[in-house]
């Protein structure tokens, strides 16, 4: 910070004030700090810090949707304006370490300081352009093919994930696997480079590593989040097992014995994703021969012409069923909901909140699908938590931990149930309940089977931080805790210099991983708590909350405590649990556990 003198001040006297100034300055930083400068630190803070935050969301909304170099560069200023703040407010927080403060100015002092920071502003810039460097090489990867007339054909990741969706062909589904996972290894070096820089400014905050960083931000020591972790997983790997199971011997029979082995991991590129995170595109290879609803809600919503606006106006009449406000008059004038023809804008569906106030809104290109049906129902579960906690201070607006905001969205998305959808009048009746396996099959292919992929990748990246693997061995670990976890194989021999982990966005954009395995879970146990809420008995899988305010108001209380509370207190405030709990995911797949291992039995049988 630079300051100008006023008029012709003598040197001599400036230099007298500057020398007095650093005395005064090197006392106070000796003296031992007051629980009341500790609360001046938080009120100065928090207001700084709120109205750079909500200049740096504006900026961010309109480089999201008016995409020009002059945008992007504003709304870079901005950021890196909010970041340097946080930054220094993370390294201020410190001084008041061991200070006797309330309990909410403690968790406001610890909030602080659980953030990246650097003090040298040179490491700062050059993070800043790793972190651009490997989004942007990650953005511009494309798998080029020489063809015969010597042009070459390139495809991006999009065009690429459509193949490995659509065909069958498994020298084409092969191809596409391989090409894009070459792709990683041009920017491995960044990333060494990021990772070594990220540790630097961890340990700066007093962290072991990066990895440690990230754990601790779930109110519990590292290590104890780490094992709570693998408590989870160890609680849903059965289920995840039996659909494992069922799928080897249905792609067996698509694909042959040569390419799907009867024991060992599936090679995994047969999944219909690029990272076998999800199995939604094998449906209609391992949907069940009878019990599968010929439905289509997608072919409802298109004969209805059903446009943008009134697929977020289903959504907001599920919330305020539960009996929570109407939507701001200026989320309806603010929101994008369909894409613009004149320019370009990021499509990927996203809640944003603007300000503390009530300026929420959704950027979302919306067509009139089932799966954007769904979306909608989750986006609006952001917004709705934005609003609940938008009272709270700066520091606890935001979810309990980063897996509750996912998770209440997909929430509400369990609840888009047949009934749900005959009593919105999408639905003339509703299947018979031995179509029930077929919708659960359908939903496990998206939510159970990502479960694995989920933990493991920050658990690969965790040892990856803390220095137990080495950049040579890469592919080696990622591979191991795939097949150990996953149960999938490379489907290529590993190459020198490989980074297969880096062919995923969240790797390469280093974005935290376990809150999607958490919001997985916590959806479940919220979903079943509401139903407890509303006094429903029945199958799990078939209860909707749509219409019960007695259930909404369970769960508003929880969304307005924000990050006020360490989240065990928020989990407890709406499910009477403080730990996360996969046994409500468990009851709610439950029928189709049952009916998995008895077509694995009958597949088994047929082997010998």
């Amino acid at each position: 910070m630079t300051s100008r003198t006023i008029g012709t001040l003598p040197l001599l006297i400036t230099a007298v004030v500057a020398m007095a100034a650093s005395v005064t300055a090197h006392a106070a930083a000796e003296k031992k700090p007051t629980t009341a400068e500790a609360q001046r630190f938080l009120t100065d803070t928090e207001a700084r810090l709120n109205k750079l935050n909500n200049e740096q969301a504006r900026a961010a909304w309109v480089g999201s949707n008016f995409i020009t170099d002059d945008t992007e560069a504003i709304s870079s200023w901005f950021a890196e304006r909010y970041l340097t703040a946080t930054g220094e407010a993370a390294i201020g927080a410190r001084r008041f370490n061991g200070v006797k403060l309330a309990p909410d100015q403690a968790r406001k002092i610890m909030l602080l300081q659980q953030s990246l920071v650097f003090a040298d502003p040179k490491e700062r810039e050059q993070f800043a352009q790793l972190q651009a460097a490997l989004n942007g090489a990650y953005g511009k990867a494309k798998y080029c093919v020489r063809q015969a007339d010597g042009a070459d054909q390139c495809l991006a990741l999009g065009e690429m994930e459509k193949v490995l969706a659509d065909s069958h062909d498994e020298k084409k589904l092969r191809e596409m696997w391989v090409g894009w996972h070459a792709q990683s290894p041009a920017y491995k070096q960044k990333y060494i480079d990021y990772i070594a820089l990220s540790n630097k400014g961890a340990k700066q905050m007093g962290f072991a590593d990066t990895g440690a960083m990230w754990r601790s931000q779930y109110d519990m020591p590292p290590e104890a989040f780490a094992a709570e972790m693998e408590r989870l997983w160890q609680q849903v790997a059965p289920l995840y097992q039996s659909l494992h199971t069922y799928t080897r011997y249905k792609l067996r029979e698509t694909y042959g014995p040569d390419v799907v082995p009867l024991t060992g991991p599936i090679p995994s590129h047969l999944f219909g994703n690029m990272w076998a995170q999800s199995w939604d595109n094998l449906y209609p290879i391992l949907k069940p021969a009878t019990g599968a609803s010929s439905y289509d809600l997608t072919k409802v919503l298109e004969q209805r012409n059903t446009d943008a606006r009134q697929m977020t106006q289903y959504a907001e009449r599920f919330y305020t069923s539960l009996g929570m406000q109407k939507l701001p008059a200026t989320f309806w004038e603010r929101s994008l909901l369909t894409k613009p023809r004149d320019r370009d804008v990021v499509c990927h569906a996203s809640a944003w909140p603007i300000d503390e106030k009530d300026d929420v809104r959704i950027k979302m290109c919306i067509t009139p699908t089932a799966e954007n049906f769904t979306v909608i129902h989750h986006e609006l579960g952001h917004v709705y938590y934005f609003l609940a906690y938008n009272k709270q201070p700066l520091l606890f607006r935001t979810g309990a931990n980063d897996g509750f905001h996912e998770a209440i969205g997909d929430t509400i998305a369990l609840s888009i149930t047949p009934d749900y959808l005959k009593k919105v009048g999408l639905m003339d009746e509703t299947p018979p309940a031995d179509a029930d396996i077929g919708d659960l099959l359908k939903r496990a292919l998206g939510k159970v089977a990502f479960l694995p992929f989920a933990y493991s990748v920050d658990k690969w990246r965790w040892d990856l931080y803390a220095g137990k693997t080495k950049p040579d061995d890469f592919d080696k670990t990622w591979w191991q805790l795939r097949e150990r976890y996953m149960g999938v194989s490379r489907p290529a021999p590993m190459a020198a210099g490989g980074f297969d982990a880096g062919a995923k966005y969240h790797v390469a954009a280093d974005v935290s991983y376990a809150r999607y395995f958490l919001a997985h879970m916590l959806q479940f146990q919220f979903h079943r708590a509401l139903c407890r809420e509303a006094g429903y008995t029945g199958p799990l899988n078939r209860c909707s909350v749509y219409d019960n305010p007695k259930a909404g108001a369970k769960l508003q209380q929880m969304l307005a405590m924000g990050a006020s509370k360490p989240w065990p207190e928020a989990l407890k405030a709406i499910s009477g649990e403080d730990k996360i709990d996969g046994g409500a995911l468990l009851e709610y797949f439950a029928p189709l556990k049952v009916w998995l291992d008895q077509q694995n039995a009958a597949f088994a049988a047929q082997q010998k």
